[in-house]
């Protein structure tokens, strides 16, 4: 949740910012959202390195032994974020902008492509003690992803619905 807080936040004080500097919302929102990937894969990377927020227990080849997360070997999920959210998404990001393409399109493409890397990504990760799953179905991660993946992809059918006008 602290990152989906941390958006709501970021959101709020970036709106500001943008509007009493008279900016292009979308334009800044679309190079913020890309530089914030940056910031997103090394954050996770960090999460990796201290030994935080590891994955579910596997069998897997790769799985790893987290101090404090007990004897038996989980994904690290840490790094499958860093990955997605972190270096597929700028990649993704960054070829929009070289394509040029329309002012929130990189915006709303984030929210949704966060979103769903964030949702996959969940089914590896060790849910919150504190939350667990809710009912037994879905980690707060998830819930709180929903609305960024119904958002980003409703902006983006709006903005190709309004360019396909005539």
């Amino acid at each position: 949740m602290s990152f989906h807080g941390g958006l709501a936040g970021v959101a709020v004080a970036a709106s500001v910012f943008i509007w009493r500097r008279e900016l292009p919302w979308f334009l800044t929102a679309d190079v913020l959202v890309t530089a914030a990937t940056v910031g997103i894969g090394l954050g996770r990377v960090g999460n990796f390195i201290n030994g935080e927020l590891w994955g579910r227990v596997t069998e897997a080849p790769w799985g790893m032994v987290f101090p404090g997360a007990g004897p038996l070997p989980r994904h690290p999920s840490q790094l499958y974020e860093a990955l997605l959210e972190g270096a597929m998404l700028f990649a993704i990001l960054y070829l929009l902008h070289r394509r040029a393409a329309a002012p929130g399109v990189p915006f709303f493409s984030f929210l949704l492509l966060y979103g769903v890397f964030r949702f996959a990504v969940e089914f590896f990760r060790e849910p919150d003690v504190h939350i667990g799953t809710l009912g037994h179905l879905l980690t707060m991660g998830q819930v709180l992803s929903l609305p960024m993946i119904i958002l980003g992809l409703a902006g983006l059918i709006r903005i190709h619905a309004a360019r396909s006008r005539p």
